[in-house]
């Protein structure tokens, strides 16, 4: 059997990680869950599961979880550090699936213990991505990602042949707002934001993908996972979200990762590597969908992708500042504090007025991202 523990396990990857263990029961045991504020659904996972420690990361709500916990041999804690020393406990796989910077940290530890991490969340590489990978090198630690499109580019990704690759295509469903004019895009609520078209997905991410923030931020993940140049990286919108990504190599051939959209196939990949698990995902029915579109982005409708580029291109501090300039706009947005179009305003004048340093601390990337963010609010 497997131990694993889950990062996040409350969230939208943490829910579909779970539903696998209590499908798969006899190939993994619970080390570890963490969660934040659903302290029902929490202590609900744990006990179902029969983790051994089951954390919040709210230091207010260790009680409360404590007694719905119960009689239940099962070690309970709370705070940013007990979230932390989850990370640290013995496990054969971690899923990381803290949604935003909060993830950093906990990433780092497990990361430092040489664990074997399924790693969902972005923002840990767009922040801190060469603190990350430097650690990796140190300890010995695979990431194995979890986005959809990293992880369809990890398995026809040729590691042992790298100088043969002439580029790595991240698809784009192109959110619920593809065809929507500027004009429209402006009244856009919170809800439309969130309908995501393919994708059963978290609010945050919902929204990063109807900015297509989420692809920009996916072209700097993609950059430290994968060792290739920043001129590397294309962006292909590709509204049925089959193909879920692609490595195009020097003698002319494409390969492509294909399947259902549907969470459970890169998180069963991680959690299984460098086996595969059964799922319930239903099986991809290529005749039932008939034909696969693909098309170009539209940098004016959606002015993500190039200050994500610029970003990347910039390097150092730039993503960091990205990153958190777009978790505060987002933050507002859902709100009802800032209109739609105002998300790309923010990140741009807070990466104009945030000053770009080199990182070589953890210490540095969170002081950092506490100024962008207050930047930020100030012109949320």
């Amino acid at each position: 059997m497997k131990k694993v523990s889950v990062l996040g396990s409350t969230g939208s990857i943490g829910k579909s990680t779970v539903d696998l263990i209590k499908h798969n029961p006899d190939d993994f045991e619970v080390v570890a869950l963490t969660g934040n504020q659903n302290i029902e659904l929490l202590a609900a996972q744990a006990i179902d599961l029969s983790a051994r420690l089951v954390v919040t990361a709210d230091a207010k709500k260790y009680k409360e979880l404590k007694n719905l916990i119960g009689s239940h041999s099962i070690e309970v804690a709370a705070g940013r550090d007990s979230v932390i020393e989850a990370a640290q406990r013995s496990s054969d796989v971690i899923i990381a699936g803290i949604v935003g910077a909060a993830a950093l940290e906990p990433t780092l530890a497990a990361v430092r213990r040489g664990a074997v991490i399924g790693l969902a969340n972005k923002e840990s590489l767009v922040c801190a991505g060469d603190l990350v990978t430097a650690e990796v090198k140190k300890s010995g630690a695979t990431i194995i990602p979890v986005d959809s499109e990293h992880n369809a580019i990890f398995q026809v990704f040729d590691f042992n042949d790298v100088h043969h690759i002439e580029k790595v295509i991240l698809t784009a469903s192109g959110g619920p707002f593809r065809n929507s004019t500027i004009e429209q895009m402006a009244s856009v609520t919170p809800d439309q934001a969130v309908a995501h078209p393919n994708w059963s997905m978290g609010a945050k991410i919902s929204v990063d993908s109807a900015t297509m923030m989420n692809k920009g931020l996916e072209m700097i993940e993609a950059f430290h996972l994968f060792p290739i140049g920043k001129e590397q990286i294309d962006v292909v919108v590709h509204p049925q979200s089959v193909v879920h990504s692609m490595v195009s190599y020097v003698d002319g051939s494409v390969l492509a990762q294909m399947g259902t959209p549907d969470m459970r196939t890169p998180i069963s990949y991680a959690l299984a590597w460098p086996q595969r698990l059964p799922t319930r995902s239903a099986p991809l029915d290529l005749i039932g969908i008939g034909s696969l579109n693909f098309e170009a982005p539209d940098p004016i409708r959606f002015p993500s992708l190039r200050l994500a580029r610029e970003a990347l291109q910039t390097g150092g501090s730039a993503p960091t500042v990205l990153n958190a300039a777009n978790e505060v706009a987002v933050s507002q947005f859902l709100k009802g504090k800032i209109g739609f179009l105002d998300i790309f305003d923010v990140v741009e004048k807070t990466l104009g007025k945030v000053s770009h340093s080199t990182l070589e601390a953890l210490s540095d990337v969170l002081s950092l991202d506490e100024d962008a963010r207050k930047t930020a609010a100030s012109l949320a």
